[in-house]
C-alpha cells in the first residue's frame, strides 16, 4: 500500500470520526431554529426557542446555580491543583509516583462510584447536601486535571528559578509566589477552563449530592422525566456549547500566542 493511499485512508477515518461526534450536535444546533416539537420536522425558521429559553425564570436559575459552582469549584481546584502540582514535580521519584497515581484515581474511577463514595462521605461527616457538598464535590474532582494542566509547563520552565529567589532574598513562600507561579499562568488558565467546563457538564456526582441545588445538567434530566423532549432544550443545549466552545478555542487562542511571542523573545 502506497504512502498517499494510507494517508487517504487516515484522513477518511478522521473524517467519519469527527462526523459521528459533530454532526449530532451541529443537527441539535439547527433544529434549535424551528418550534416544531418533533426532532426532524421543520416547521421554520425562528428565534421563539431562544426568546422562551431566556423568559423561563427556571432555566435561568439552573444556569446561574450551575455557572456559580462550577466557577468557584474551578478556583479552588486551581488553586490546590496548582499548589499539588508543584509539591509533586520536587518530590523525589516513588513519591512522585505514587501521588500521581493518587491524583489519577478520581478521573479513571466510573463517576457512578464517586458519586455514591461522595454521598455517603458526606452523611458521614455530617456536611450538609447541596451548596457545600457540591462545591467540595465538584473542587476534587476536577483538581486532577488541574494538576495534569500545570504539570507540563512546570517540566518547561528553569527548575533554578526557586532557588534563585532564594538566593536574592525572598522567603520559599514568596519565591514560591513571585517567581516561580507567573510562570505556571497559561497551565493554570488551561487548568480552570478545563475544571470549568468539568464541573458545568457534572451530573452524576451533582445527582447524589444535589440537596434540591438544581443546575443545568439536573435541570435537563428532570425536565426530559416529565415533559419529554421539550423544543426548548435544544436551545438550552446548543447555548452550552457554544459558550463551551468559545471558551476552549479563547484559551488555545491565548495560548498559542503566547508560545510565538515567547519563540520571538527566544530567537
Amino acid at each position: 500500500m502506497s504512502k498517499n493511499v494510507k494517508t487517504s485512508l487516515i484522513w477518511i477515518f478522521v473524517g467519519v470520526m469527527l462526523a459521528l461526534m459533530y454532526v449530532p450536535i451541529l443537527i441539535l444546533i439547527i433544529y434549535s431554529f424551528t418550534d416544531a416539537m418533533a426532532l426532524g420536522v421543520w416547521g421554520g425558521f425562528t428565534f421563539d426557542l431562544y426568546k422562551a429559553l431566556f423568559t423561563d425564570s427556571a432555566v435561568l436559575g439552573a444556569l446561574g446555580n450551575s455557572l456559580l459552582l462550577a466557577f468557584i469549584s474551578a478556583l479552588l481546584a486551581t488553586v490546590l491543583g496548582t499548589t499539588a502540582a508543584v509539591g509533586i514535580y520536587y518530590m523525589k521519584r516513588k513519591r512522585k509516583a505514587v501521588a500521581q497515581f493518587v491524583s489519577n484515581i478520581t478521573m479513571e474511577n466510573a463517576e457512578i462510584v464517586t458519586g455514591v463514595a461522595f454521598m455517603m462521605f458526606f452523611l458521614l461527616t455530617n456536611i450538609q447536601y447541596g451548596w457545600p457538598a457540591l462545591i467540595i464535590a465538584h473542587t476534587m474532582i476536577t483538581v486532577p486535571y488541574v494538576i495534569l494542566s500545570v504539570t507540563p509547563r512546570l517540566s518547561q520552565i528553569n527548575p533554578n528559578l526557586y532557588e534563585a529567589g532564594l538566593d536574592l532574598g525572598a522567603s520559599p513562600i514568596g519565591s514560591m509566589v513571585r517567581v516561580v507561579i507567573p510562570q505556571l499562568i497559561p497551565g493554570m488558565i488551561s487548568g480552570f477552563v478545563m475544571a470549568f467546563t468539568l464541573s458545568l457538564d457534572d451530573f452524576i456526582v451533582s445527582k447524589f449530592i444535589n440537596g434540591g441545588v438544581e443546575t443545568i445538567p439536573i435541570y435537563l434530566y428532570n425536565a426530559l422525566a416529565k415533559r419529554g423532549p421539550d423544543p426548548t432544550l435544544r436551545a438550552l443545549s446548543s447555548v452550552l456549547f457554544i459558550v463551551v466552545l468559545a471558551a476552549l478555542i479563547s484559551v488555545n487562542a491565548v495560548s498559542a500566542s503566547r508560545k510565538k511571542k515567547a519563540l520571538k523573545k527566544a530567537a
